[in-house]
């Protein structure tokens, strides 16, 4: 399938690299030069613009907020001007409710298809073809990219006809890390301060109760005193915060941990939090008690 590919920040270049082993005529584009190189030497073509990348079947879309995603979308030849009628989009972006229902409109009267596919997973698994993917769309659209979603992902799960029911399955999800997150940095930093070994600690909840990918992800990072790499930058987890909050907030649902959440990145993001892992929020508890220093 002739696939075009737009973002290719940490999770956009496994994400189409994956979808070049699977054996696709893959086209990249990237609006920040020189992250192409990688995968133009795996069998990607590289476009010098959106309409270029557009000459394709589908178009994916792996874009840091709604500002990026409407740029690319809605501008003078974006792609609602340059994708051929029939021919899908797929947006794996963490963007809003609201912007999400726009462009399932749109697509619809350009006579596009459109998909939300959000996904699940750090830059590894997305290299590895390893993500879990959240999908919702029309039927007929999400047939038609199943095969892709299989490429990138180990598991798609369908949420439905209304594409915008995978951002909020998405958003709902991005919060219970950071509520795990959140959680285990606390507990370890009770812990710790007793005097009681902080990986061992991690060892036994995740070989016990806690025998869950998440914990085991964030718990490694919780007791690591290195900074983590930037898999998932902080601001773009606060971004989705906000995103979550806001979409509580038109649905009349009350999230008062996801309102201490947000405080908390805010405290991140004023000590110094805009260029680490979003899994820095756990180490706040740590800063907190005086066992750690976040900005070293």
């Amino acid at each position: 399938m002739r696939i075009g590919f737009i973002g290719l920040g940490h999770m956009g270049r496994g994400m189409a690299g994956s979808l070049i082993k699977a054996g696709h005529e893959v086209t990249v584009f990237n609006r920040t030069l020189g992250k192409s190189a990688g995968l133009e030497a795996a069998g990607a073509k590289v476009a010098t613009g959106i309409r270029q990348v557009c000459d394709a079947e589908v178009v994916f879309t792996m874009l840091s907020n709604d500002d990026a995603v409407q740029q690319v979308a809605f501008s003078a030849g974006g792609i609602l001007d340059s994708l051929p009628r029939g021919a899908a989009h797929v947006s794996s972006s963490t963007i809003s409710i609201e912007l999400s229902d726009r462009l399932t409109l749109a697509h619809a009267e350009a006579g596009q298809l459109y998909v939300a596919a959000t996904v699940l997973g750090r830059p590894n698994l997305a290299a590895e073809g390893q993500l879990f993917v959240i999908a919702a769309g029309a039927d007929q659209a999400v047939d038609k990219v199943a095969p892709l979603l299989d490429a990138i992902g180990r598991q798609t799960t369908r949420f439905g006809a209304r594409p915008s029911n995978a951002n909020i399955v998405k958003l709902s999800v991005n919060f219970l890390f950071a509520a795990v997150m959140e959680s285990l940095g606390e507990a370890v930093a009770l812990i710790a301060k007793g005097g009681i070994d902080k990986a061992a600690y991690v060892d036994f909840l995740t070989t016990t109760m806690f025998n869950a990918p998440a914990y085991k992800t964030y718990g490694e990072l919780a007791v690591s005193d290195a900074p983590a790499p930037v898999g998932f930058a902080a601001p773009l987890g606060f971004k989705d915060i906000r995103l979550a909050l806001s979409a509580g907030e038109k649905l009349g649902v009350p999230m008062p941990l996801l309102s201490l959440l947000h405080d908390r990145f805010v405290e991140l993001m004023a000590s110094g939090g805009e260029h680490m892992d979003w899994s820095a929020i756990g180490k706040l508890a740590q800063r907190d008690a005086g066992l750690l220093d976040l900005a070293a």
